[in-house]
């Protein structure tokens, strides 16, 4: 099993920054991919940014330039800074983590709020 914890969500106002953290622990050996995603109000959720055990990096189009996804495996903790934030990017943001190669290995945190005001 694999616990998630995000922290850093708030209310922001629009062309500001947050950066969001995700901490993980129990057996974390059993994933090698991190992503955030987020649901808006009424929406489906979405990836936003996918981070792989080497470093590799995939991004929405919606965020790219925008945000960036970064991992600190000493602490077992995955982050995603966002600038330039717009009020569409309000919603949810969910911590998962995965492997790609056991699907039972598949763990979200509860999420953490991000509110973008205009």
């Amino acid at each position: 099993q694999v616990q998630l914890v995000e922290s850093g969500g708030g209310l922001v106002q629009a062309g500001g920054s947050l950066r969001l953290s995700c901490a993980a622990s129990g057996n974390i050996l059993s994933i090698n991919n991190m992503c955030w995603y987020r649901q808006a109000p009424g929406k489906q959720r979405e990836l936003v940014a996918d981070i792989t055990s080497g470093g590799s990096t995939t991004y929405a189009d919606s965020v790219k330039g925008r945000f960036t996804i970064s991992r600190d495996n000493a602490k077992n903790t995955v982050y995603l800074q966002m600038n330039s934030l717009k009020p569409e990017d309000t919603g949810v943001y969910y911590c998962n983590a995965h492997s790609d190669y056991d699907p039972r290995e598949d763990y979200w945190g509860k999420g953490t709020l991000v509110t973008v005001s205009s």
